[in-house]
């Protein structure tokens, strides 16, 4: 399940659980474009839970718009992961360093205050 949310102006909640196949992914890339229309300076927050890694059909297409994502991911400045897998934390944060003015934080799931809070 891939879900996303316009919850502000500037603000995209988005909410990820279990595997996407090849059409969700197409699904759900082209909603995050959509809601991501006039967008400047956002900030997104996600809640990941119970992920499990996409078909290998899904991670094509998104390669396949790696130069469009790179683009829409400059409308962001700052994203709030929450998740209580330690590895998809430390992948996370690490992601960060590929968007440059992009600005990744993970937090514990029960700490969902606390990130909204980072993410002003």
């Amino acid at each position: 399940m891939f879900n996303i949310e316009r919850t502000g102006l500037n603000r995209l909640d988005i909410q990820l659980s279990g595997k996407l196949d090849t059409e969700e992914m197409k699904i759900a890339l082209d909603e995050l474009v959509n809601k991501s229309e006039k967008i400047e300076n956002g900030k997104m927050l996600y809640e990941i839970t119970d992920f499990h890694l996409p078909s290998l059909g899904a991670i094509a297409i998104e390669f396949s718009r790696l130069p469009s994502m790179l683009g829409l991911m400059k409308k962001f400045n700052r994203a709030a992961v929450l998740t209580d897998k330690r590895w998809l934390k430390k992948v996370s944060e690490f992601e960060g360093h590929f968007f440059p003015g992009l600005e990744i934080k993970a937090f514990p799931r029960d700490q969902k205050k606390e990130a909204e809070v980072w993410l002003r």
